[in-house]
């Protein structure tokens, strides 16, 4: 409530155009955008313990929000010429600035992450990733193409070549991060420091404590330079075999290559890491990617099949590269153990509430390897993401006007992404019962002084698939209408994030962190369906009226149902999937009091049979483990309403138009407030796992043991419930616009 959600902006376009006789024309054009959005607090766990808001059971302070902004200066010039009857030539020269720094925080406050029953409850404190966090960037570009027009070719030839610089500032935990297992933990914890400022030892154990300092002496930022050379040279024919067929025939070669930027790290030069088939490996943190080409092949048809444009089949396949994510190879800049110190300890009381940002980082620094740090690492081999798409479309005429299409699309990864935390020890053990999975219970890194050492890699598991089809009826009387339907499914490894460590330790799985398997992508469509009609009517030759509607359903999302807390001891706090039990014969629950209330265990069992029964995700899969983001929520209906009124004149022999324009959205919301809201899991995390403070994860038989979540004082029995976000709500928008040619 208040939350203001601003997003202030100011553009400039400016857009010149020359002539230079009849054969050359240059443009220029300059874009400025200077913004700045409003963005409430991370809900990632890379830093403290995550999922801070935006659900029913946390709710983080206004002074943990930040600002972000988006400054772009871009100047782009063009020249175009044309080379005797058949050939053409194109020049396009750019050069762009970035400012995507986010504001300034005011003054450092330690982040505190507090849990009520194991899930975080609510937050104060520095944001954890906005101190010093600054990110510029620029790039030079030049791109050439030169095209031969023949009977029945086009040919184009091209070359481009961007300079890419970036400084990127990331300072996560500089302010410190203090996770409490209660409410009553931390005042406890801050009213002995208000006693005893000097105290070395809290009296309660912390759920974990983490903080990053400035390990070179007299560096104020630890700035992260990246610096790339991104070439690219290509070809392509586009063949008109006849009248009623084209055929583009196509090829692009890319080569990205790195400067040497990484820090060096000579005490990780010398150790030993564990990939993801268990073998032994090492890593150089100054090692970014070699230069590995990349090639994109590719064809494309369109068939007029009987000349008289009623049936048109298209299609093509061919590998598609991506704009690299040049964010993924920073992290390894800002990652190595030198540039900056990071610790991270669990169920500790070595470190007592202090306000003090600074009160635990090392007084003294020389710039040699930190005492304790985290890394990121690239594989030699890594190449930036490719796919192998292809599609096969048909649109078709119909009777009565109307007009048909249908398209199949499939992907698949040639070069996905793919992370392994190469400092994961071998687990210990493995659970008992039904749930079989391992355990870490004697540590899980294999350098003690390092807490991750995460591995960007590729994997070509991934892959996507959609169908699609819809009906148009264009009117010659200023009716228009359409629908259409689609269904697709996507699937990978991981949804790779900004933050390497965050990627990995964020990814949900069973048992091998480092081997998650194939699950759904958290952008999976699944089900989508719309309509549209609009009407347009002009009358006395100054006016028209605009009615239009759309409406739309889709699939809510989708999600995954875990743990809360660390079920198998790898580190990660909400990773661990679920064990779907096939009946009450096969859950573990423990007994435990909270607000004054025992809850049994037979209690928890009832309440957490009716929670899978009211999904029919849960429902249908008992016995089984849960899946990533495999869980979907129910279709959610829209419909938008837009009414324009035109009114026109000629001026100078051109039309200049006023429009007055009201859009309501989510239209069934205005009519009643019960219609138009969807819905949302009322939490993915209905099982908590004990700290170690009570009892720890497993029983006296090595059998998973956990407690069903609460709210309010009441067990969680239901898996969805009506949300309450922006898009539930209606929103008239009103706009004036004034035309000229």
């Amino acid at each position: 409530q208040g939350y203001d959600h601003e997003v202030p902006a100011t553009r400039l376009l400016a857009k010149f155009d020359i002539n230079l006789g009849d054969r050359n024309k240059l443009s220029f054009r300059y874009n400025q955008l200077d913004s700045e959005t409003d963005v409430l607090a991370s809900n990632s766990s890379s830093l403290g313990f995550g999922n801070r808001r935006t659900s029913t059971q946390a709710l983080n302070f206004k002074g943990s929000n930040y600002t972000i902004q988006e400054n772009i200066r871009s100047a782009v010039g063009e020249w175009n010429t044309t080379i005797g009857n058949d050939m053409a030539n194109s020049l396009i020269v750019g050069y762009t600035t970035h400012d995507e720094s986010r504001g300034a925080p005011g003054e450092l406050f330690p982040l505190v992450d507090i849990l009520q029953d194991g899930s975080t409850y609510t937050s104060f404190g520095t944001e954890p990733f906005t101190p010093g966090n600054e990110l510029r960037y620029n790039s030079f570009q030049v791109q050439n193409n030169f095209s031969v027009f023949r009977a029945n070719h086009t040919l184009t030839f091209g070359a481009s070549v961007e300079r890419y610089e970036s400084e990127n500032v990331f300072f996560p935990g500089s302010q410190s991060a203090y996770i409490y297992n209660s409410l009553e933990d931390f005042f406890t914890d801050a009213n002995d420091f208000l006693a005893n400022p000097n105290r070395t030892a809290s009296p309660v154990s912390l759920r974990r404590f983490q903080v990053r300092w400035s390990n070179i002496p007299g560096q104020d930022k630890p700035i992260q330079p990246l610096e790339v050379l991104y070439s690219g040279i290509y070809a392509q024919d586009e063949w008109q075999v006849n009248r009623d067929l084209k055929v583009t025939l196509g090829a692009r070669l890319d080569l990205p290559v790195f400067g040497d930027t990484g820090f060096e790290n000579a005490q990780v030069d010398g150790l030993s890491f564990r990939d993801e088939t268990g073998a032994t490996v090492q890593y150089s943190t100054s090692q970014l990617p070699d230069a590995n080409l990349l090639i994109s092949p590719r064809v494309g048809v369109n068939w007029d099949v009987f000349g008289d444009r009623t049936t048109q089949l298209r299609g093509g396949t061919g590998i598609f590269t991506g704009r690299p994510a040049y964010v993924w190879i920073s992290n390894q800049i800002g990652e190595n153990g030198v540039l900056t110190g990071f610790q991270q300890l669990d169920n500790t009381t070595a470190r007592p509430f202090n306000p003090n940002p600074d009160a635990y980082k090392p007084s003294n620094v020389t710039g040699q390897p930190a005492a304790a740090y985290g890394l990121a690492f690239s594989n030699p081999d890594f190449k930036f993401p490719q796919i192998w798409r292809t599609n096969v479309a048909v649109d078709q005429q119909l009777p009565l006007g109307l007009i048909g299409t249908a398209e199949f699309l499939y992907s698949r990864d040639v070069n996905g992404v793919y992370y392994i935390n190469a400092n994961l020890a071998n687990p210990s053990t493995a659970f008992t019962g039904v749930d079989t999975r391992p355990r870490w219970t004697s540590g899980n890194r294999i350098n003690s002084n390092i807490s991750s050492a995460v591995v960007l890699k590729n994997q070509n598991e991934g892959s996507a698939w959609n169908i699609a089809a819809s009906l148009e009826r264009p009117f010659d009387n200023g009716f228009y209408a359409k629908a259409a339907y689609s269904y697709g499914v996507a699937k990978n490894t991981v949804d790779p994030g900004s933050i390497a460590f965050g990627s990995w330790n964020n990814n949900p799985h069973i048992g091998d962190p480092n081997n998650p398997g194939l699950g759904f992508s958290a952008n999976s469509p699944g089900h989508r369906l719309f309509g549209a009609l609009s009407y347009r009517a002009e009358y006395f030759g100054f006016g028209a009226t605009t009615v239009s509607l759309f409406t739309e359903g889709r699939t809510g999302g989708n999600g995954s149902f875990r743990f809360s807390g660390d079920l198998n001891g790898d580190g990660g706090t909400s990773n661990d999937l679920i064990y779907i039990p096939r009946d009450e014969s096969e859950m573990n629950f423990q007994e435990f009091t909270s607000g004054g209330r025992t809850y049994t265990a037979e209690e928890q069992a009832a309440a957490w049979s009716s929670f899978i029964e009211s999904s029919d995700y849960l429902r249908e899969n008992r016995g089984s483990y849960a899946g990533r983001s495999a869980a979907r929520l129910p279709m959610q209906f829209n419909t938008d309403l837009s009414v324009a009124q035109d009114v026109f004149t000629d001026l100078g022999g051109r039309r200049n138009t006023i429009q007055l324009r009201a859009d309501i959205l989510n239209f069934l919301n205005f009519l009643n407030s019960d219609w138009g809201v969807g819905d949302r899991f009322t939490t993915t995390q209905p099982l908590i796992v004990p700290s170690s403070a009570q009892g720890g994860a497993a029983d006296a038989q090595g059998r998973a043991r956990y407690r069903m979540r609460t709210q309010g004082g009441e067990l969680f029995t239901e898996a969805l419930e009506k949300s309450a976000g922006l898009g539930d709500v209606y929103r008239i928008q009103l706009s004036l616009r004034y035309t000229f040619n």
